[in-house]
């Protein structure tokens, strides 16, 4: 195991508060103001980390440093997550003048068994050298989810569509729907579920995920997020700028009209539309693919003490 110094272990923390606080500020600007962002809030509201919990740095499971470095002059905790005795949450520390903390494994594959098995198999299953990538959906998710509503039912009330409200429909009918992500098929509307090909669930995740699916690669940031301690800050923050590049085209595709936010439009009901769409989702497939591939090195050497993995 690497050990950082105090000195090494607080200007990591630093660098990585500082980018974190960059990629957040925006938003936590915003909220102060009390104002809403279709795009940019999907980030802290679906995916339900604040900006404060991003913002933690962690070393990941192969790196300790010293514990002193949690410590200002005066010996009082500079982080958040340090409890009244000293300790810091999902840490060990091993004693003596220079106690090193490093995260701790045992707790988390006992207490998180189950977790870990699923998102190990999950990302294994869906990288792109085990599954290939379906390129056909064109974003209809977000089109499935207004489907047949009314004036005002929409997710996104501030921004209005950029077809109305029948032909926003039209496109739904004529095109097919097959969406095998769950977590975005559960929000289609009653009138749309029942002409997705599939009807996706938690128990055939693992058989499902695209590994071309825009949800799919934004949920790398969610099962990073949940990895930690276990993984270093740095890949953690690289997936979260992932999701939120892909929320643009997400969104852009989408039948709302985000120009007003300063965002194009990916017209997906048309032929050119369908074209820039796939190839900017083999761009983000890939970088998608290189980050899981990154999390599953990481992870390399945990697998068999989880009950469970394979």
């Amino acid at each position: 195991m690497t050990v950082l110094t105090a000195a090494e272990a607080a200007a990591a923390r630093t660098a990585h508060e500082e980018r974190a606080d960059a990629l957040t500020a925006a938003h936590r600007q915003r909220k102060q103001r009390g104002e809403k962002h279709a795009v940019e809030d999907f980030l802290f509201t679906y995916y339900p980390f604040s900006p404060a919990r991003l913002r933690r740095w962690h070393p990941g499971w192969r790196v300790g440093y010293e514990a002193s470095a949690d410590l200002d002059a005066d010996g009082n905790p500079v982080i958040a997550d340090v409890d009244e005795a000293g300790r810091r949450s999902w840490y060990v520390e091993s004693p003596g003048p220079k106690a090193v903390r490093r995260a701790d494994v045992a707790r988390y594959l006992a207490e998180r068994a189950s977790a870990f098995s699923f998102m190990t198999r999950l990302l294994r299953a869906s990288t792109l050298t085990r599954r290939r990538p379906e390129f056909g959906c064109f974003g209809l998710h977000e089109w499935a989810m207004v489907h047949g509503l009314t004036e005002g039912q929409q997710r996104h009330e501030d921004l209005p569509l950029r077809l109305t409200q029948a032909e926003t429909d039209a496109v739904v009918e004529r095109e097919n729907l097959i969406c095998s992500h769950l977590d975005a098929f559960r929000f289609f509307t009653p009138s749309a579920a029942p002409r997705n090909s599939m009807e996706p669930t938690r128990a055939t995740q693992v058989d499902n995920d695209n590994p071309a699916c825009l949800h799919v690669g934004m949920d790398l940031y969610k099962w990073a997020m949940k990895l930690t301690p276990l993984l270093p800050s740095d890949l953690v923050l690289d997936c979260f700028e992932h999701a939120r590049a892909t929320r643009v085209l997400d969104m852009e595709a989408s039948p709302y009209d985000v120009r007003p936010l300063g965002y194009g439009v990916v017209p997906i009901e048309t032929p050119r539309g369908k074209a820039e769409y796939v190839r900017r989702q083999r761009e983000l497939a890939a970088g998608a693919d290189a980050l899981r591939e990154r999390i599953l090195a990481e992870l390399e050497g945990l697998e068999a003490s989880t009950p469970g993995a394979r």
